[in-house]
């Protein structure tokens, strides 16, 4: 019979078999609903389309004239759902049922109705990928909501419920738990509960047994196969030991049994974890508890070889399933892409929180901000996702199918390649076998094992004489591998060494394993360098330090970036090698040679310090102090890093050493002030009606921009003080004087307390007022008067190079005005030179070497120490008439200031600039060598008699008057 189609032009842009299978399922329509006819005016375009690609939609259809009318009654195939709109059709299908039999009829036909409504706009092209995704994930969270709530129904008239109130927690992973349920998913799922108890009614049961009931009708609920179908498969299999555990599991039970038999393979499933239904407050309380299992507070390189394992387990799985192309396992297929953005997850969200994402596509992106991952790398796996994933939707939603296989049959090909907008299969292939070789490319760039890709033969030679301890063996090897006769030896006796040490006797097989692996790789890359012996040794001795972590060693084997950087700032500094063993931590650094050369300035800094610690709340004390600790340490090996190498300048170095200290201090200061005040409310000038300001002066050589590596910090705390009683606004108020001081102690605490990564500064407060008899903080007033009347003229000198660096504005300016005032005053120039002369005097008794044949850089006469006499005195001297020189605090443009001022002959500016610079220089090269800044006498015989020549000028006992 003749059957007039719907739509004729929508339908004539099929090609002719989905044409045809179009036309049969609408005949099927019409000769089951005959009245139905009359609805043809209103059906949608997309009708033909989608009828064409899905049986499961079609026959949905036909069996239920009802559904075709809802979907268009309601516009439910042209508009996507409002926020709650899903979840209200949910209650109104569910509300109102009470019979478990009719209950399960009428889920199964709620989710049946909902798949329907997603398909149809998927395949009409309606929906976005992201839509259709939420939309399954939103559906099957109301829908395991609703069996879940009604099962704790049925149970209540015998059992009643949990006397406390509890409910079962259902934790979704998986698919689901990422919010990307795919159209014919199983559900992953696990259960627990917070507490033991029992319940409240007539046969009271504990907990364990009513939520395993409750598990037990919630999972038959959802996966029984009636007549209308199944809800959704419910795959149980990842809660604590599989199929051989309790079904529902008390949250304690959970928590241990992930920290002493939690694998790898556990961890990555729990990434995706998510509270999906039930008891949401304790769900998110238990996921809180197992982060630290699934997210490592260290970078933890291990997993590469856990998820290549993994891999290469699916990949021999797909191996027996034959030679299927598979969109979810096979080479570049979805599971790559997870296990790309998972992997980075595994290794670095336990230190940065915000790749702790559950979403695929936004870790993805998140790693792309952060530079993980290139933004080219991103986009191609973004876009790949993106096909992969509407393939296997579509796929399914031919059949309401869960598989992941490409169909073999004709009109199985063709519905996919035209759902995918392409006109035929080959085309349709084309694009999939191009998208799937782009991703694999990725996984191999990243999952391949660099030390079996760069090792050779005698690799597994090298690894086994080190196992040995045969020294013999490993000379003969090493200089195979290119060591000079004398440096063979010693390499030989450096790496038999470690393989003898009783620690490494005693590390565990994994980490031996790992060693053995690592020790050609870093044979290989310090032979390359000058004294690759020492190099060698130097960089043993930090991997000795650290092989307990075998973490440590996973990253240096899966980086060759980190291992090369690694051993070429051991051949440059042994205190960088001292540094990383201290802190291994570190060695994250050495993954990115583009920052780990280029240290941040101060504005980029103190951005990274705020992402570091964006995350600690401020009453997290230990975790605040390990923060600030690890970013001080990565700040300064960057520094250093760049020091050794040349990138930076004598005069950056010591900027930027000085920017870390000033970003660290002002959060630190903020830190404390905020926990103070929390405590006692803010300080108050009463008078004034408004806050009292607080703040920090630098002295020494950070007033004055020159800190260097390791350098104490010279503070002085100041406070704003007024009139009558200064008290706290807060409920526990307290004097204004007691809240500064217990501020500053706990900035003090906060800097110079030991913790398990070290100390952040040793403070020296002992250029306050009247030094260690003197007051921790001084007001204003106080430091004004004392200044003036009680200072010593080393104190003076002191304030040459004092500076406001953290705190209030207020008392900045004030600090400043007395500065000003006091380095302005009239002097007597016999009588300060005479001072001067006599501090630097005591000095050298006290500090200097006395040694003939060597000479201190900082301390010896003729060095650093006179430099800045000279300048402290001739600033003191001459301010007065010249304000212009309180400008500065540092050194060298003091000494320009000098010369310009006309105070300072500008040969002997530029001379003793150029000592200074030279000094410094040398001395910072020294530290890096972990050597005192001591040099042979000889070696700035020249520079140390020009500086004496003008300290006897300017300040000896015989000097000319100024």
């Amino acid at each position: 019979m003749s059957i007039k189609l719907p739509h004729p032009d929508a339908t004539a842009l099929l090609p002719p078999p989905l044409q045809a299978r179009f036309a049969h399922q609408w005949a099927r329509y019409l000769e089951r609903h005959d009245g139905d006819a009359v609805l043809s005016p209103d059906l949608p375009d997309s009708l033909p389309r989608v009828w064409a690609l899905s049986d499961f939609v079609a026959e949905s259809c036909i069996q239920s004239s009802a559904l075709m009318r809802m979907l268009i009654a309601d516009d439910a195939l042209v508009a996507a759902d409002r926020a709650g709109k899903l979840k209200a059709r949910v209650h109104d299908a569910l509300g109102g049922v009470e019979e478990e039999a009719a209950f399960m009829r009428a889920i199964r036909e709620c989710r049946r109705r909902e798949m329907v409504r997603i398909a149809w706009r998927d395949l009409a092209g309606a929906a976005d990928l992201a839509e259709t995704l939420a939309d399954l994930s939103e559906l099957a969270d109301w829908l395991i909501e609703a069996a879940l709530a009604f099962a704790e129904d049925a149970l209540a008239p015998r059992f009643g419920r949990p006397a406390d109130g509890q409910r079962l927690i259902v934790l979704a992973l998986g698919k689901l738990g990422g919010g990307e349920l795919n159209f014919s998913s199983d559900v992953d799922l696990i259960f627990a509960y917070a507490s033991p108890g029992q319940t409240d009614g007539r046969q009271s049961l504990d907990h364990q047994a009513y939520f395993t009931r409750l598990a037990q009708r919630l999972i038959r609920y959802l996966a029984e196969a009636t007549a209308d179908g199944q809800v959704w498969r419910v795959d149980m299999r990842l809660r604590p030991f599989g199929d051989d555990g309790p079904l529902v599991t008390h949250a304690a039970s959970m928590e241990h049994y992930y920290a002493a038999h939690g694998r790898e393979w556990e961890r990555y499933a729990w990434i995706k974890a998510r509270v999906a239904a039930g008891d949401h407050a304790a769900g998110e309380r238990l996921l809180a508890t197992l982060r630290p299992f699934v997210y490592r507070r260290y970078l933890d390189y291990g997993v590469f070889e856990s998820l290549r394992e993994m891999k290469a387990m699916i990949n021999r799985e797909s191996e027996k399933r034959g030679e299927h192309v598979d969109l979810k396992r096979s080479p570049g297929g979805i599971r790559e892409i997870e296990f790309i953005g998972q992997g980075f997850q595994l290794i670095r969200a336990g230190r940065d929180r915000g790749l702790q994402h559950r979403g695929i596509r936004e870790t993805l992106a998140r790693l792309a901000d952060r530079d993980l991952l290139p933004r080219w790398a991103e986009r191609e796996l973004q876009s790949a996702y993106v096909y992969l994933r509407q393939a296997e939707n579509r796929l399914q939603m031919q059949a309401d199918q869960q598989t992941h296989r490409l169909p073999e049959d004709a009109l199985g090909r063709l519905r996919l390649a035209w759902s995918m907008g392409c006109e035929d299969w080959p085309s349709f292939r084309a694009v999939l076998d191009e998208q799937m070789r782009g991703v694999h490319e990725h996984f191999e760039r990243m999952f391949a094992s660099p030390q079996l890709e760069a090792g050779g033969a005698g690799d597994d030679g090298l690894a086994r004489a080190w196992r040995e301890g045969d020294e013999a063996a490993l000379r003969t090897l090493l200089a195979a591998d290119g060591y000079e006769e004398t440096e063979a030896g010693a390499a030989a006796e450096h790496l038999a060494a470690l393989a003898n040490a009783p620690a490494t006797r005693t590390l565990t097989e994994t980490a031996r394993q790992r060693l053995a692996q690592l020790v050609p790789l870093l044979v290989r890359a310090a032979v390359t360098l000058p004294a690759p012996a020492r190099t060698l040794a130097r960089a043993l001795t930090l991997i000795q330090a650290m092989a307990g972590r075998s973490v440590y060693l996973a990253l240096l084997v899966e980086s060759p970036l980190a291992l090369s950087q690694l051993v070429r700032l051991c051949a440059a500094s042994p205190w960088i090698a001292e540094q990383l063993a201290r802190m291994p931590l570190l060695l994250d650094e050495l993954l990115d040679p583009r920052s780990l050369y280029a240290p941040p300035e101060r504005e980029g800094l103190a951005r990274e310090l705020s992402a570091a610690l964006a995350e600690v709340p401020d009453d997290d004390v230990e975790q605040l102090m390990d923060r600030l600790r690890q970013f001080k340490a990565a700040q300064v090996l960057k520094v250093a890093a760049a020091d050794v190498t040349g990138a930076l300048p004598l005069m950056r170095v010591s900027d930027q050493l000085t920017w870390i200290a000033e970003v660290i201090l002002d959060r630190v200061l903020a830190v404390a002030g905020h926990q103070l005040a929390a405590r006692h409310g803010p300080p108050w000038l009463a008078g004034e009606d408004r806050e009292a300001g607080f703040g920090i002066v630098a002295y020494g050589k950070l007033g004055g921009i020159e800190l260097g590596y390791g350098s104490d910090l010279d503070v002085v705390f100041l406070y704003e003080s007024g009139t009558g009683e200064q008290l706290t606004r807060g409920e526990r108020p307290i004097d204004n004087a007691v809240y500064f001081a217990r501020l500053a102690q706990r900035v003090i605490h906060l800097l110079g307390t030991y913790t398990s990564a070290g100390t952040l500064y040793e403070i020296d407060i002992r250029l306050r007022p009247s030094g260690a008899s003197g007051l921790l903080v001084s007001s204003l007033d106080a430091f004004s008067l004392y200044q003036q009347d009680q200072a010593w003229v080393w104190e003076h000198q002191a304030l040459v190079r004092a500076r406001f660096i953290a705190g209030a504005p207020s008392v900045a300016s004030g600090f400043a005005a007395i500065r000003e005032r006091t380095l302005c005053r009239e002097r007597a120039p016999a009588a300060l030179r005479r001072e001067v002369r006599e501090m630097r005097e005591r000095m050298w008794r006290t500090l200097g070497s006395r040694d003939p044949v060597q000479f201190d850089l900082k301390k010896d006469p003729g060095g650093i120490a006179d430099i800045e006499f000279l300048v402290q005195y001739n600033v003191l001297l001459h301010a007065r008439a010249h304000p212009a020189l309180v400008r500065y605090t540092d050194n060298i443009r003091l000494l320009q200031a000098l010369a310009e001022a006309g105070v300072m002959d500008p040969a002997d500016a530029a001379l003793l600039t150029d000592a200074y610079k030279a000094y410094r220089d040398r001395t910072h090269a020294l530290t890096l060598q972990a050597m005192p800044a001591v040099v042979p006498s000889d070696e700035v015989a020249g520079l140390r008699a020009a500086v004496g020549r003008l300290w006897e000028a300017q300040l000896g006992e015989e000097g000319a008057a100024p």
